[in-house]
């Protein structure tokens, strides 16, 4: 279905609650990594057990790819997506060369996120609460790009492709709860009590 015709609504509302609530994540784990810098033998509200804790994430390697921690980019990479869906419901239409560049900053995201959920589970052995917030708000945002950058002809110019792809957006939920269940799985093989931990963050 053409963007030129329609507004994709459902998508640009999802954008928004996506980047709010993937900003609050990465704030909350600048804020923690502050308080590690601050005292290093400081006990963060995100440690819960020896399996489900941020400390541990924030002071590895892999906390800081770039040279920095890696929540700046969470902090600054949200942006984008919440400042898309605010246009889009204002009414703006993004030429195609606009929406490539933004599949690509989602695809990168997506890709990161994987990489950042396999070295936690397999090299770091622990699950890091924000960092889950963030994984739970990237692959769904991942999922409904791609299929809308399918049905607004970014990717392929077939009327039928788009037509396929539109129908497809209402499959993206069971696709997360999917991904979300592979992950669970992937924690569970690795020996990281995830079930415990969540148990512990929903009823103390």
């Amino acid at each position: 279905m053409s963007e030129q015709r329609t507004r994709p609504v459902v998508y640009a509302v999802w954008l928004i609650i996506a980047s709010v609530v993937g900003w609050f994540a990465a704030f909350q784990l600048t804020v923690e990594k502050f308080l590690l810098l601050q005292d290093p033998d400081a006990a963060l509200s995100c440690d819960l057990s020896a399996f489900i804790q941020c400390g541990k994430n924030l002071e590895s390697w892999q906390g800081s790819v770039f040279g920095f921690p890696n929540p700046i980019l969470g902090l600054t990479g949200w942006m984008a997506p919440m400042v898309v869906g605010v246009a889009i419901l204002a009414g703006a239409r993004f030429p195609r060369w606009f929406w490539a560049l933004f599949g690509v900053g989602i695809t990168f995201a997506f890709g990161f996120v994987c990489w950042l959920i396999s070295q936690s589970i397999y090299d770091l052995i622990v699950l890091c609460p924000w960092c889950m917030v963030t994984w739970a708000v990237t692959i769904p945002t991942f999922f409904a790009t791609l299929i809308h950058l399918l049905r607004n002809g970014t990717l392929t110019s077939s009327a039928k492709v788009r037509a396929r792809a539109d129908r497809l957006m209402a499959w993206v939920p069971l696709a997360t709860v999917l991904a979300y269940a592979v992950i669970v799985i992937m924690a569970q093989v690795k020996g990281i009590d995830f079930l415990g931990g969540m148990v512990r963050i929903l009823f103390g």
